[in-house]
């Protein structure tokens, strides 16, 4: 009844079914897996957030690593060295137009200097000259930012080179220290709290850390196409055997009547 399993046509077909059932688990909890790690990330963005800020030397020194810290709220206080102000290049704002982030150092009290994203400006004119850029707050302030990892190959930025004075395409602490010539603290402040009697850059809005993704809902599309493999294997075969019983049915010979013997007899 079932030797048609046996054809090379149904044999490939369940080989190929037996391959999809754990391909498709394991893409399922891959997509679990991600769904998992977006909910750790926005859990340490929000408690990062919500965090007492600290002064920046607490959790960076020149050649740092601040990947442990970022989102953490930080302080610091010195004096804006315009002359090392820089633009990055090909940076959007919250609705997507495209322009450049201000990053100032600050020049702390000891001499070291820790970079300071100020925020957002558009681009318009001549995009190989310095762009006109709001003039930071002169003599001492306090900033108040967010702590951020210096970019690197990693984050998937090209760092493009030749460009025009004073335009980068990466915020990279190392980098701007051999501009700045003197000592500056790994990662940068992400500014929060601009004056906010002065027209300066457009500040960088705060992480989303709400939102989960669709990650858990592709998980469970996976597993349950993997479900439906054997179901519709099993569907399949039905089908096939019902077809070729009744294609059997159809071609056995009909019993016809002996029409001589009819014939002969009598009335």
């Amino acid at each position: 009844m079932y030797r048609f399993l046996l054809s090379r046509q149904w044999v490939i077909l369940t080989l190929v079914g037996l391959v999809l059932i754990p391909v498709m688990i394991k893409l399922g909890f891959w997509q679990f897996h991600r769904h998992e790690h977006r909910v750790a990330r926005n859990d340490f963005v929000a408690r990062s957030l919500a965090a007492d800020p600290v002064p920046v030397t607490k959790l960076s020194a020149p050649g740092k690593d601040v990947s442990d810290d970022v989102w953490r709220r930080v302080t610091a206080s010195g004096t804006f060295d315009t002359k090392g102000e820089v633009v990055v290049r090909l940076r959007t704002d919250a609705d997507g137009k495209s322009g450049y982030m201000v990053l100032s150092p600050l020049v702390l009290a000891d001499g070291r200097a820790v970079l300071v994203n100020r925020g957002w400006i558009p681009s318009t004119g001549d995009l190989t000259k310095f762009p006109e850029v709001p003039a930071p707050p002169s003599g001492k302030v306090t900033v108040t930012g967010r702590l951020r990892a210096d970019e690197t190959d990693s984050s998937g930025i090209k760092d493009t080179r030749g460009l025009p004075p004073r335009q980068v395409m990466r915020i990279n602490s190392e980098r701007q220290a051999q501009f700045l010539h003197r000592p500056v603290l790994g990662g940068y402040i992400e500014l929060t709290d601009p004056d906010p009697g002065a027209k300066g850059p457009e500040p960088v809005a705060a992480p989303d850390h709400d939102s989960i993704g669709p990650h858990m809902a592709y998980a469970v599309q996976w597993w349950l196409f993997a479900a439906f493999v054997p179901v519709g294997w099993i569907i399949l075969v039905r089908r096939e055997r019902r077809d070729r019983a009744a294609g059997t049915a159809s071609a056995a010979p009909v019993a016809q009547p002996d029409v001589a013997r009819t014939a002969a007899t009598p009335e």
